[in-house]
């Protein structure tokens, strides 16, 4: 009788041996988070809005534009120390609720009047007798004693802000930088406005950024410019002039339940809801800092802007930081000087 010989198919070495299976798997999953990192924007994983954020350009800048205003690039990693966010329609919903039940009578009432200063004439002890005060009803100082020169149709649009992202560019000295990563309700919800001097508008029209036969409505990309008209109230030097909305952006957007100041350097690549939910929706906290990059105090910063010639009054400069140590502040924050009143 014969033998019978069977003869079945074995199945491929790669099948059989489930460890070499799963190390191809995890080799192509590593790959393609490395590809996916690298063509990144931000060098960041997963940083984005997961609900059909704006991905494309909000305004292409001629190539003669900005030259030379671009900043200096580090290399250090930006994500470094990563955030980390809630679900977008999440923050979405809880900041419109926040805005709807806010209360306007928690506003503070400001003293106005003249003065040779655009802060006021008060003495620090005077300023200090403000701070702690329990009736709402006293009126306390805080800029504007000198005429901040915004077209009225300017002002009447942003007193409806009610979410504000601000930024300034005087003196031409950078470059406007549009934001990214915008959610889809974004624009809808935020204004971003972006204020600038005669010079700054001279040069982006000349770059033909922006044209001067609409002067009621500029815009570029995602931001309203507002045109901070020459006048005598303002000071000499256009640095002076573009702190104004940075410490007073509560002033000029009275309104606006919360705010977001980015220096003009800087490109913002996060949604600005995502931001304010992060830093002071949950943690419930009034202002929120970012930390300096290479300077631990004030002291430390103001003796490189004198080294780099950054401010041309280093006696000013000097007299500002005496004048601090005089009425015993500690000027151990990492944050930009204020502007001298």
């Amino acid at each position: 009788m014969g033998k019978l010989i069977s003869v079945t198919a074995s199945p491929p070495h790669c099948v059989r041996s489930k460890l070499l299976c799963f190390s191809l798997v995890y080799l192509l999953t590593t790959l393609s988070l490395i590809l996916y990192v690298s063509l990144s924007r931000n060098q960041c994983i997963f940083r984005y809005s997961p609900f059909d954020p704006i991905q494309t350009k909000r305004f292409s800048f001629p190539s003669s534009y900005g030259e030379h205003k671009y900043a200096f690039p580090t290399h250090r990693s930006s994500c470094s120390s990563p955030v980390f966010f809630s679900d977008y329609w999440t923050v979405l919903n809880e900041i419109h609720s926040i805005c709807r039940v806010s209360s306007s009578s928690e506003t503070l009432r400001y003293i106005h009047g003249k003065s040779e200063t655009f802060g006021g004439n008060f003495s620090t002890q005077k300023r200090f007798s403000y701070f702690n005060h329990s009736n709402n009803d006293v009126e306390v100082p805080c800029g504007f004693f000198r005429d901040f020169p915004i077209s009225n149709s300017d002002r009447a649009e942003m007193d409806k802000c009610e979410l504000v992202v601000a930024s300034a560019i005087f003196n031409d000295h950078d470059k406007i930088i549009q934001p990214v990563g915008l959610g889809v309700k974004t624009l809808e919800t935020v204004c971003f406005y972006m204020f600038i001097d005669n010079k700054t508008l001279n040069s982006l029209s000349h770059h033909n950024v922006i044209s001067k036969n609409n002067p009621k409505d500029y815009r570029i990309g995602a931001w309203r410019i507002i045109k901070i008209s020459e006048s005598d109230n303002l000071y000499p030097n256009p640095a002076m002039n573009g702190v104004i909305p940075k410490y007073l952006i509560h002033r000029l957007f009275p309104n606006s339940k919360f705010s977001i100041w980015v220096d003009a350097k800087i490109q913002l690549m996060i949604d600005p809801l995502l931001l304010i939910h992060s830093m002071l929706v949950i943690p419930e906290v009034d202002i929120a800092i970012s930390k300096h990059p290479f300077f631990v105090n004030t002291i430390e910063e103001a003796m490189a802007t004198a080294r780099w010639k950054k401010w041309g009054d280093v006696d000013g400069l000097r007299m500002q930081m005496e004048t601090y140590s005089e009425h015993g502040l500690k000027p151990w924050s990492s944050h930009k000087l204020p502007y001298p009143t």
